[in-house]
């Protein structure tokens, strides 16, 4: 599950047969008393921690609030780790978008013949792209092993459970389409399992390696990693929290992220993830063909469920904020909150993550707050 900057501000960006700008405006100077006001502020919503670090040609800036650790009371280092939830897709993108450029891979070909049986044989055709642009259509999640996380107690309950991803691509075979590929678009962890399926039967390998071979060794990342059946964070990172029905906050750093697999099981840090956005904006990772596709927008009619305009391309998401327009991808899992975003030019840069104790809308404040913060400048 994503928290998802403001939808309001999505802007207009590359779509298929578009010329894309090569002028941008100049972003304004960083306000460091705005960014350290939305930093601190940790009661609205209920918070043990934060952290940002903006980057860029337009001004650099780190800062924290909070503890690492409620038990010892430890304050967050710039090099703690933290699960980044579905900024894991970005990684993942990358490399299909690699396989493509290599010639190994399709990305307008029907995944089915890649991955035969997984999905029924009566789905319509679904491309590549339609899962890295959220534009699959397909069904919603469904059957009796769909676990109950009705309340916090039911999380914990849960925290254990270990999942294949065969079994996760089972949940959305079940129903109808929800719409004819490449028609809506429709924010979907599973189009990224499917994905992550493909990575590894195009390579032979698994999609974690892939990753760390052509993505987190080449950068050194060193402190970016892919737990797999591991629950804990290893190395020093900040613990996430969850606030129980009678208040009490529960430690769930500790959680078996395979029910994330494909799309949101990552950890790093707020220097790993400007390193690689650096990077992948920079055409490092990526020849310009394939780059292009991840800032490219589904044609015009297609729109979001909600009938919104689109917002995701091949691998990122775009949203305009204070007349600034972002690329990147947020990220979330139970106690973390996470984002990684950039101008196109690099005038500015930013990664961010906090602790919610909560998991529900009211995350979306700080979200918005750091978002003000970063791109509104010095009044």
């Amino acid at each position: 599950m994503t928290a998802a900057l403001p939808a309001s501000g999505a802007a207009a960006a590359p779509r298929p047969g578009g010329a894309t700008s090569t002028t941008a405006p100049a972003v304004p100077p960083l306000d460091t008393r705005a960014l350290r006001a939305a930093l601190s502020e940790l009661g609205d919503p209920q918070l043990t921690a934060a952290q940002i670090r903006v980057s860029g040609s337009a001004g650099r800036w780190y800062g924290t609030s909070g503890v690492a650790d409620t038990r010892t009371g430890r304050p967050v280092r710039p090099d703690d780790r933290f699960r980044i939830g579905s900024i894991t897709k970005v990684f993942v993108a990358t490399v299909v978008l690699q396989l493509a450029a290599e010639g190994k891979l399709d990305m307008d070909a029907p995944i089915q013949r890649r991955l035969p049986g997984v999905l029924p044989d009566g789905f319509p055709p679904i491309t590549a792209t339609q899962l890295l642009n959220h534009t699959s259509g397909l069904p919603a999640e469904s059957g009796p092993d769909i676990p109950d996380l009705d309340t916090p107690e039911d999380i914990l309950r849960h925290r254990h459970d270990r999942w294949k991803p065969e079994q996760l691509a089972a949940m959305v075979t079940r129903g109808p389409m929800k719409f004819a590929p490449g028609t809506k678009q429709e924010y979907r962890g599973i189009n990224y399992v499917l994905a992550a399926m493909l990575i590894e039967k195009v390579t032979g390998r698994p999609y974690g390696e892939e990753i760390g071979k052509r993505v987190l060794r080449p950068l050194r990342l060193d402190r970016t990693s892919l737990p797999g059946a591991d629950p804990k964070i290893r190395g020093p990172h900040v613990h996430g929290y969850l606030a129980m029905s009678d208040g009490h906050l529960e430690d769930v750093t500790e959680y078996d992220q395979t029910e994330a697999w494909g799309e949101g099981e990552m950890i790093s840090t707020t220097g790993d993830l400007d390193r690689f956005i650096t990077a992948l904006f920079s055409g490092e990772l990526l020849p310009k063909a394939q780059l292009d596709r991840m800032f490219t927008l589904p044609p015009a009619e297609v729109r979001m469920l909600d009938g919104g305009p689109a917002r995701y391309g091949a691998g990122l998401q775009t949203v305009t904020v204070n007349g600034v327009t972002l690329w990147g991808k947020t990220g979330e899992r139970y106690g973390y909150n996470s984002a990684v975003f950039a101008t196109r030019d690099q005038q500015r840069r930013v990664s961010y993550s906090f602790n919610p104790t909560h998991r529900d809308a009211s995350q979306q404040k700080m979200t918005l707050r750091l978002a003000e913060a970063v791109t509104k400048g010095k009044g």
